[in-house]
């Protein structure tokens, strides 16, 4: 072999291994933070909003104990099989110490397979439901179905409802409402009459909004998020419902009321407080983080929020950062260690105030939010109004 030849294997292989070197002080100089989302895709109307909350919360805390924040954000496109390989890629190949994510319940609980098994912490930022086996290493920033749904039922229960029809997603997160207000119903006396079905990226629910005006309910609700969540109310207008129509948070967004048009005016619905901040007493404990949320969006984005879900992520940024402070002085970030022990201080927060709820976690439990969490608002005028 010519010495030209072996001069060059040797300044391949030093570039190789300073590279390595640059790796892996960027690993133990920054926290790396991979955050999963629908940019595109029947969800991207819940994935968007999420990316802008997630940009508000790293301009607002940019930079934990000395140590920089970087998002790396991949969009799933609404597909669960893709949110997987997100989840993968951002662990095995860009070594975060967290995943963030994603839109959709369905596509939430795909990453909660991966990042058990890669024992990373993630903080889901739709509602899931996993058995305990598989809780270890996530928590959920939203309010779980049972909690907002008892809010709807409390109302209807007030108003004399006895009969409610239910139609959702033919998804976990249809599943998730049903099975709420089957456990939540009954007792309030209230008797749910149908169980309506249609897929997320349906155009047409005649068949089934048929059916539900043929049974005569009292009521409906629906279990529906985002855009796709209007179809269901534009379609029982259509057909001549006129009683009290009910959903969840889950429809808070501004492309729900611009598709829903006047089919969706009138809607109740249970959400955090943050999506009437300015409507809450000075005595509210989340008012305060809330409108502050309010500015520093503005001030990443150009623009004010107008939706529930970018807040979402903002609060699910501030439980990460109060968490980071505190795993900090177990280890480095870059390490299975600190993995572990971002784990743990996140399941470790107490009275955290967001925007949405007062956060309070343990081990066990995906949920962390109470009735502080939670507010009831009519859309009038195609404005959230604040209800007694």
């Amino acid at each position: 072999m010519s010495t030209s030849i072996k001069r060059l294997k040797q300044v391949l292989a030093g570039a190789a291994l300073a590279g390595a070197f640059a790796a892996t002080a960027a690993a133990q100089t920054e926290i790396r933070v991979g955050h999963i989302t629908s940019l595109s895709g029947p969800v991207s109307t819940i994935g968007v909003p999420y990316s802008k909350g997630m940009k508000a919360g790293n301009a607002f805390i940019g930079e934990i104990g000395g140590f920089k924040v970087r998002v790396i954000e991949l969009d799933d496109a609404s597909d669960p099989s893709a949110a997987t390989r997100n989840a993968r890629k951002l662990i095995e190949e860009d070594k975060v110490d967290l995943i963030v994510g994603t839109a959709g319940s369905p596509l939430s609980m795909a990453v909660a397979a991966v990042t058990l098994e890669q024992k990373v912490p993630q903080i889901a930022i739709s509602p899931i439901a996993l058995p305990a086996e598989r809780q270890g290493w996530v928590i959920v920033v939203p309010q779980p179905p049972p909690l907002m749904v008892a809010a709807d039922v409390e109302h209807m229960k007030k108003a004399n409802i006895k009969t409610v029809a239910y139609i959702g997603y033919s998804d976990a997160w249809g599943d998730l409402v049903y099975d709420a207000i089957m456990k939540t119903a009954g007792p309030a006396g209230i008797n749910v009459i149908t169980n309506e079905r249609y897929a997320r990226a349906d155009t047409s629910v005649t068949a089934q909004a048929l059916k539900i005006v043929a049974a005569r309910p009292d009521a409906v609700l629906t279990g529906g998020s985002g855009t796709p969540g209007a179809l269901p109310h534009i379609g029982l207008a259509e057909r001549g419902f006129r009683g009290p129509a009910y959903s969840t948070h889950a429809i808070i967004n501004p492309d729900f009321i611009r598709v829903g048009g006047p089919s969706v005016e009138g809607v109740i619905a249970p959400t955090g407080p943050v999506v009437v901040a300015e409507q809450l007493p000075d005595s509210n404990p989340i008012k305060k983080v809330a409108m502050q949320f309010r500015e520093v969006y503005q001030k990443a984005l150009g623009e004010p929020t107008k939706d529930a879900f970018s807040a979402y992520a903002f609060d699910g940024y501030l439980i990460f950062a109060d968490a980071a402070k505190r795993a900090l002085a177990k280890a480095k970030p870059g390490t299975p260690e600190f993995r572990t022990a971002l784990r743990d201080a996140m399941f470790a927060t107490k009275e955290l105030v967001g925007t949405h709820a007062v956060y309070n976690f343990k081990p066990g439990e995906l949920y962390g939010v109470d009735e502080r969490a939670r507010v009831m608002v009519r859309l009038e005028k195609g404005q959230w109004k604040l209800m007694p």
